[in-house]
């Protein structure tokens, strides 16, 4: 059992932080909907001593309570303790596929689809010749019949775009004005096949504000959603890829906050050596959140910015991704940012911070528990009745979208970065 726990014993610390005093029963979104104690933080951590003393195996039932996570780090922000249950359930994660494996359909997205952005694309652009024989939704989202049930029955899903974003946007874009920064765009693979509108607007606020913008060609996938999921080998191998793009430029800013922690925590699960982990901390040092990049970084006041003609008059609300409030400790940056916008109303929903259950993989194999999670996501926004929802992550934005549409509502849901503009 010894030399299968590799990986939680790098994290033994954090497992045996828990105090097992239960307080995360309260507040993690999982345990909420199902009342079971594997699905709680406290129940992880118990299995996972269990597995350290030899007591337990790495079995199927193993792997579905770690799995019934959002790795969301609701438990962390609220734990007495601060014990990183993520930190355990990640490793635990890694220690049941490199003893187990992965699925079959994680292991063909994983190890050959999401690897290769040339693959990618082009399956993505064979799926989109089918996306129209689905039943029309409210916008560019199509909704779901029952013999998709794999993917969520039901399930409102984005259409993929016509154009993808390399096809669009320039390899350079020139800074206005006199260069202040030579950054680094990551896309991410939601903005670059679904949303590159939101691309195209993110560079050209950074481009209004003196950055010579570079959308290196080289780049693929964060990794996040295969290191995340336990697969800490192919996530070396697309992290080293990332690298070597990337980490020669000022900064790397992007506008997926799921991104943005996957580029970030590279150094806390993947690093091999203390030369890697030297490495991968130089890197993850540069990547910025946009709001976090043009707030902090470069420090332009809020009121430099206007809110674009579309979208005066209107009422918005914000919600935070788990992977920017908790993962990031992003949460004042956005908020400036809206309040100082003229012509925008601005009201905090309830709730803001908490998840919208989409978690990645976990709305594919969780989807009913993920539906119950954002129809509490959208009592909240129905709550202040806004025009429109404000986020920062294309995660977010599907899966708010889809538990508004299943709840009765059209209210749009928006990139922070497609609301605003540099005042010339």
């Amino acid at each position: 059992m010894a030399g299968e726990l590799k990986h939680i014993e790098r994290f033994r610390g954090d497992v045996e932080q828990c105090m097992k005093c239960g307080f995360c029963a309260y507040f993690c979104p999982v345990y909420r909907v199902e009342k079971q104690e594997k699905g709680l933080a406290r129940g992880k951590d118990m299995l996972v001593r269990s597995a350290l003393r030899g007591e337990q195996d790495l079995t199927p039932g193993f792997w579905e309570a770690m799995d019934n996570c959002l790795l969301c780090k609701t438990c962390v922000q609220f734990c007495p303790a601060r014990t990183r249950t993520d930190h355990v359930v990640t490793a635990a994660r890694a220690d049941y596929v490199a003893a187990r494996g992965l699925p079959w359909w994680k292991r063909l997205a994983f190890r050959l689809v999401l690897p290769s952005r040339p693959l990618f694309g082009l399956a993505l652009r064979v799926a989109s010749w089918f996306q129209h024989v689905l039943p029309s939704s409210t916008g560019p989202f199509r909704h779901l019949p029952q013999f998709l049930a794999a993917l969520g029955a039901g399930r409102q899903i984005p259409e993929i775009a016509p154009v993808f974003l390399r096809n669009r946007l320039p390899e350079r874009t020139r800074a206005r004005g006199v260069p202040r920064h030579r950054v680094a765009f990551f896309s991410g693979c939601a903005t670059e096949f679904v949303f590159p509108e939101t691309g195209l607007r993110l560079v050209e606020v950074l481009s209004d504000l003196g950055c010579e913008v570079v959308f290196d060609r080289r780049q693929g996938c964060c990794g996040a959603p295969v290191y995340f999921s336990g697969d800490f080998a192919t996530g070396r191998v697309m992290s080293r890829r990332n690298l070597e793009a990337l980490e020669g430029y000022d900064y790397v800013v992007t506008g997926c906050a799921t991104c943005g922690s996957g580029l970030k925590d590279y150094p806390v699960y993947l690093a091999e050596t203390d030369e890697e982990k030297a490495r991968y901390e130089a890197f993850s040092a540069k990547v910025k959140d946009f709001s976090e990049f043009i707030i902090d970084t470069i420090a332009a006041e809020p009121e430099r910015f206007e809110l674009k003609p579309e979208f005066r008059g209107l009422r918005a609300t914000w919600h935070d991704p788990c992977h920017l409030v908790r993962h990031q400790e992003i949460r004042k940056q956005p908020r400036r940012l809206l309040h100082a916008l003229d012509g925008l109303e601005f009201v905090e929903m309830p709730d803001a911070d908490r998840c919208c259950g989409l978690g990645g993989s976990f709305s594919v194999t969780h989807y009913e528990t993920s539906k119950k999670i954002g129809d509490h996501k959208a009592a909240c926004v129905a709550s202040v009745d806004p025009d429109l929802v404000v986020t920062a992550c294309p995660g977010c934005i599907i899966g708010i979208t889809d538990a508004l549409r299943r709840n009765g509502s059209d209210t749009p849901v928006h990139h922070i970065g497609e609301i605003v503009r540099v005042r010339p």
